[in-house]
């Protein structure tokens, strides 16, 4: 019923920047939150950034002041700029939403992912 669709990641050197954005789209009342997670390899999905409706962000301390997390409510859309990148920044990231379909109705809804790559 709701889709998540990320998109920006690439190949990236050292101390460059990418800017991921994730649109969501289907039978959406509102969302209350949204956010990115990574995984690397043999690693555990963790959390980099997240934003509420109203625009409080929160942030992994791997990456304060290098990354920043932004929305477009009127498009249901996420963004993470990342910058001075760094190669342990080297995941899969996955946008995240909490999805209200109705108003009394909250689920967790995951993109496929987008690979980030950053070479040393």
């Amino acid at each position: 019923q709701v889709q998540l669709v990320e998109s920006g990641g690439n190949l990236v050197q050292a101390g460059g920047s990418l800017r991921l954005s994730c649109a969501a789209s289907g039978s959406i009342f509102s969302i209350d939150a949204m956010g990115w997670y990574r995984q690397a390899p043999e690693k555990q999905r963790e959390l980099v950034a997240t934003i509420t409706r109203g625009g409080t962000t929160n942030y992994a301390d791997s990456v304060k002041g290098r990354f920043t997390i932004s929305r477009d409510n009127a498009k249901n859309t996420v963004y993470l700029q990342m910058n001075s990148l760094k190669p342990e920044d080297t995941a899969v990231y996955y946008c995240n939403a909490k999805v209200r379909v109705a108003p009394w109705r909250l689920d967790d809804y995951w993109g496929q992912g987008t690979q980030v790559t950053v070479s040393s």
